[in-house]
């Protein structure tokens, strides 16, 4: 179907302008009589966030999210533009995106006045009606609002000329959603230069008698900590703003565990096969949940789910190339591949204290923890009598990044009560797989105080505490 090509086709069509508000409003409407979600890909919001933001879209209100790193903020702005119509008029040329029913540019408005229902009409794609900027200490009002071009003037514009102006990112949006990231980092002077865009909905340029009344959706960002350590939104922007919604990181394992599987890269090579045991992944969503409730870690700095998914990442990575070293072709990560994501972890949480090398220690416990968290709930103590007995009958087993796969799959037959100890892990029967499970097994026998382990380099002994 043909879009309307000019003002007077577009009045035949019985379109109608709305304001960005409102258009948003009666898709979010629909979308929620509908049953349908408001932000697709964000998991563990339904029950906490996703409600907040939709009274705050209903009321029409601008709206900020305030929460720690990693909380799927700019995510859930970004969505917003979904809620937009999918096209839009504007006058054709314009660069502020005027209504044709209600131009605010001299351009648009010089431009009906000439052509009346001939003017020409451009359609815009909603994905182009969102801006956003990195609020930083060197943002200006020209960028935000925007300045008197000088090549416009040296092209013989009188100063007064309001055509001299080059419009900000602000005006640019006009009819669109505008968001600001990290809004406290944003000098308070600047901050000054939004107060008439939240309430009385223009701009003000320069010293021109020059008045645009915009019609722009606010949204914005902001880290509790930036409050004290970097900046602070000053009360009249603060109290423009009609909502403010509170994010958090996930609640649960589960959540956790969905984020990891929707955002970790896929890795893969021809003729190598990938399989992730899940409690493998389990280990690695509990290393961010311990770390979030560790009081060795700077909860005000916040641990971001990003460390979730890079430890997958690395975890896989690791088994990755292990498998490539020793010649297999099956990739299944284990215990003692977590002995990698030291790399992944520790630009991402901050240890609070001072000592050199407590950085490791903190680390280590925490996977630890997390390791014997996991093996307690997914293996019972009922399944594991007969293979304690078998190491207090003087057995020993050898573990290590450099030991075949196939090695660990002998000891199936050859260590009593091992069979049975599996059998919680539903795992499968290929040499990867079982080489896995053993590993976690024993680990988890070991941080339950069942069975001793020595450990050199990147071997490990496991044998009978007696």
């Amino acid at each position: 179907m043909s879009r309307p090509a000019t003002l007077g086709d577009l009045r035949a069509s019985g379109w109608e302008s709305r304001p960005v508000k409102e258009e948003v409003r009666a898709n979010a409407i629909a979308n929620i009589a509908a049953g349908l979600p408001l932000v697709d890909g964000v998991f563990g919001y339904d029950e906490t966030v996703f409600p907040q933001l939709e009274n705050a879209l209903i009321a029409g209100h601008d709206v900020i999210f305030l929460g720690e790193r990693g909380q799927a903020k700019t995510r859930i702005i970004r969505s917003l533009t979904n809620l937009l119509d999918e096209w839009m008029p504007i006058v054709a040329g314009s660069e502020i995106n005027d209504d044709p029913y209600n131009p605010v540019s001299h351009h648009a408005r010089v431009l009906i006045a000439e052509r009346g229902d001939d003017t020409p009409i451009d359609w815009v794609h909603r994905d182009r009606r969102f801006g956003e900027k990195l609020a930083t200490p060197d943002t200006s009002i020209a960028d935000l609002i925007g300045e008197v071009d000088p090549i416009k003037v040296a092209e013989g514009r009188y100063l007064s000329d309001e055509l001299t102006i080059h419009y900000g990112l602000v005006p640019r949006t006009n009819r669109g959603i505008f968001a600001i990231n990290e809004l406290p980092d944003l000098a308070e002077r600047i901050q000054v230069g939004l107060l008439n865009v939240l309430e009385e909905r223009d701009v003000q340029i320069r010293g021109y008698k020059i008045r645009l009344p915009l019609d722009v959706m606010l949204v914005a960002s902001a880290n509790p900590e930036d409050y004290t350590n970097r900046g602070r939104i000053i009360t009249p922007l603060k109290d423009r703003f009609g909502s403010q919604i509170r994010t958090h990181y996930p609640l649960d394992i589960e959540t956790e565990i969905d984020v990891i599987e929707q955002e970790a890269r896929p890795l893969g090579i021809d003729g190598m096969t990938v399989a992730v045991p899940s409690y493998m992944t389990e280990i690695v969503a509990e290393i961010s949940q311990q770390a979030r409730s560790s009081p060795h870690v700077n909860q005000r700095s916040g641990v971001s789910v990003r460390l979730s998914v890079a430890n997958y990442e690395t975890l896989v990575a690791n088994a990755m190339r292990r498998a490539l070293k020793s010649g297999e072709t099956e990739v299944v990560p284990r215990v003692s591949d977590l002995e990698a994501i030291a790399a992944s972890t520790s630009g991402k949480i901050e240890i609070e204290t001072v000592d050199d090398g407590r950085e490791g220690l903190v680390l280590d416990r925490i996977v630890k923890t997390s390791v014997l968290e996991v093996f307690r709930s997914r293996v019972r103590p009922e399944h594991l009598g007969a293979l304690v007995h078998a190491f207090d009958d003087g057995k020993v087993v050898h573990t290590g990044e450099e030991l075949p796969a196939a090695q660990y799959a002998e000891l199936l037959g050859s260590v009593d009560g091992l069979p049975e100890a599996l059998s919680d892990l539903a795992t499968s029967e290929s040499p990867g797989a079982v080489a896995s499970a053993i590993e976690f097994i024993l680990e988890g026998l070991h941080l339950s105080k069942r069975l001793n382990k020595d450990s050199v380099g990147g071997k490990a002994t496991y044998r009978s505490r007696s």
